[in-house]
């Protein structure tokens, strides 16, 4: 799961996702390969996330990959001075559950913003080959340029418009003309892409 850029509401459509498909039974889990964030920040990614899965913070994203600094990873991991580290190190640090049924990753900001010294999430999808790449994008002004820019790094991914209202007409408008006229596949709820993630 990635999005058009960051605040974009990655995280609590995700969250959404993994809360309904958890209360649907079946067995989910939620994985940050690394996290950046403000040190005074009540909550983290990783804690919303496993909020929903019934899994611990630790699990979600190892403690050792939290940086405490409101920049891309890498840079916040320099600024701190710790280590640096590689998209290799992340994917070798993912592990799942053996009965997980739907398996989330999380990237950070948008596709192309620095997840690792020498990568991005669109580096990080190569690497992980998932089944299915979910791009959340904004359903107001703006969005037809950012998901444009976004889908055009990944490949094919279910587009969710998060904030969507059926009875705005720009949301409505933007939503048509990404799907008619860019043939992306488009969808508006979380319920919505909870039912494409179901095994």
């Amino acid at each position: 799961m990635t999005g058009t850029g960051t605040e974009i509401g990655k995280t609590w459509v995700g969250a959404r996702v993994l809360a309904r498909l958890r209360a649907d039974g079946l067995r989910v889990a939620a994985r940050k390969p690394v996290q950046s964030f403000a040190a005074a920040d009540g909550s983290t990614d990783a804690d919303v996330l496993a909020q929903a899965t019934g899994e611990e913070p630790g699990e979600v994203c190892p403690a050792h990959r939290w940086y405490e600094r409101p920049l891309a990873p890498p840079m916040a991991a320099d600024v701190l001075g710790r280590a640096p580290f590689t998209i290799a190190d992340l994917v070798g640090e993912i592990t799942w559950p053996d009965d997980v049924d739907v398996g989330l990753v999380e990237g950070v900001g948008g596709p192309l913003s620095p997840l690792a010294g020498d990568g991005d999430t669109v580096d990080l999808v190569r690497a992980l080959a998932p089944s299915v790449v979910v791009l959340v994008a904004d359903a107001g002004l703006g969005a037809i340029n950012a998901v444009r820019l976004s889908a055009a790094a990944l490949p094919a991914a279910l587009v969710v418009l998060n904030r969507y209202d059926g009875t705005n007409d720009l949301h409505v408008r933007n939503r048509r003309w990404l799907a008619d006229e860019c043939g992306l596949d488009i969808v508006a709820s979380t319920e919505d892409v909870a039912d494409r993630l179901r095994p």
